[in-house]
């Protein structure tokens, strides 16, 4: 598993890998700045303008008030939500990352099976709203888990971005059905290479390149293991 990190860290700064992780950098941005406006505009409609309290009076500037906690709440759950935004960007271009890898370590390889747009768009959703709900409801969780919260964080986004990477690649090579049962079969060896992979995703910036870092160290992981 390290060896399969290290050989992806060392290919980071390849031609292809650079491409790549620049419009998924740009891609990732945009959909977080997505969220963050779908998020201000709903409490833009739900937070009236102001309102009148008994012995009070009217009291106004609520929308405001609760458009600026929006935007706080969003730039501290933008941490969290980078691993669901950043998963399903990399969806998108898992076959370039994929592909450079075998190009440079495995030349005798055969082509691997294309996957189709639309096949590719259902992956990089499915995982986005996987990872989401996940994180989403552990935000609660974080609260009462103390000093565990990170333990919490990192094994719960391990095996989830385990089981996404390990499946992807997989995919490319043996189909879906055979994908999920050597997931099954090595879930141990894909939870800990996640768990690798989750832990820097927390750190701003650094978490823009693990997508790229993980498609690449899980592609060597699968060739290993299937040798």
């Amino acid at each position: 598993m390290l060896t399969a990190f290290f050989k992806a860290l060392g290919q980071v700064l390849d031609r292809r890998f650079r491409r790549v992780l620049l419009r998924g950098v740009g891609l990732t941005i945009l959909m977080l700045i997505a969220l963050t406006v779908v998020v201000l505009w709903g409490l833009e409609w739900l937070v009236p303008d102001s309102v009148t309290l008994p012995w009070i009076g009217p009291i106004g500037g609520l929308d405001w008030v609760a458009g600026a906690g929006g935007l706080a709440v969003m730039l501290v759950a933008s941490i969290f939500l980078m691993i669901p935004v950043a998963s399903a960007v990399m969806g998108f271009f898992l076959e370039d990352v994929a592909a450079a890898v075998e190009d440079k370590h495995y030349p005798a390889l055969p082509p691997a099976r294309p996957m189709p747009w639309s096949e590719q768009l259902g992956e990089a959703a499915t995982a986005f709203l996987l990872l989401m709900v996940a994180n989403v409801l552990m935000l609660a969780a974080y609260v009462f888990a103390g000093p565990l919260a990170p333990v919490l964080f990192i094994t719960v986004n391990g095996y989830l971005l385990g089981r996404e990477y390990f499946t992807l690649v997989a995919m490319r090579r043996v189909g879906r059905a055979e994908a999920k049962v050597l997931h099954r079969k090595h879930l141990g060896l894909a939870w800990l290479a996640g768990a690798l992979l989750a832990a820097p995703l927390a750190v701003p910036v650094l978490n823009l390149i693990m997508p790229v870092l993980g498609v690449a160290t899980f592609t060597h992981i699968f060739q290993r293991l299937n040798r």
